[in-house]
């Protein structure tokens, strides 16, 4: 009677812990799939993308697709002011390099003298932005603004890379 009475307990609770576990499982995966949910909102809102994102750099597309393209003149910038209260400048000559293959590069890139001044003065509003400190130690920076910048404003990713032939700042 004892061994019976025990199985009937054993039963029960087995049941009863079946019961909960069902009922935790149905209140936990909608509050699950909500959270997912709202990560991906916010992910899609920010544009964080698991890949690593869409834009293309020069060192991803072969040297085969890659076609540049020299400014025509010397620029030259002067720089925001700077702690030291000297008016500094910097005289460069820039570059972009375009993959070939990009549907950006159909559109505007067989044409792009004819956005030369565009160009110009996407250049020329960055580089104005810096002080001739902040350019001089970060000259990098300043040319992934501007490709950043002139990929924006073509709305395209065909622009891979920004580069400076010759700078000279004072």
């Amino acid at each position: 009677m004892k061994k019976n009475l025990m199985s009937v307990l054993i039963l029960a609770l087995v049941f009863v812990n079946i019961i909960l576990t069902a009922v935790l499982a149905f209140s936990i995966i909608p509050s699950v799939k909500k959270t997912n949910q709202l990560v991906d909102t916010i992910s899609s809102a920010i544009s964080l993308e698991l890949e690593g994102g869409k834009q293309n750099k020069s060192s991803s597309v072969p040297m085969s697709q890659i076609a540049t393209y020299d400014l025509e003149d010397d620029m030259t910038i002067n720089f925001k002011q700077g702690s030291d209260d000297k008016a500094h400048y910097v005289v460069l000559k820039a570059s972009i390099s375009m993959d070939t293959k990009s549907d950006g590069y159909k559109e505007y890139g067989e044409k792009i003298s004819e956005k030369e001044s565009i160009i110009k003065n996407e250049i020329n509003n960055v580089v104005s932005s810096y002080t001739y400190e902040e350019f001089r130690d970060n000259q990098q920076e300043v040319q992934d603004e501007i490709l950043s910048n002139l990929q924006g404003l073509f709305d395209s990713d065909f622009i891979v890379s920004v580069g400076f032939s010759s700078v000279t700042c004072q």
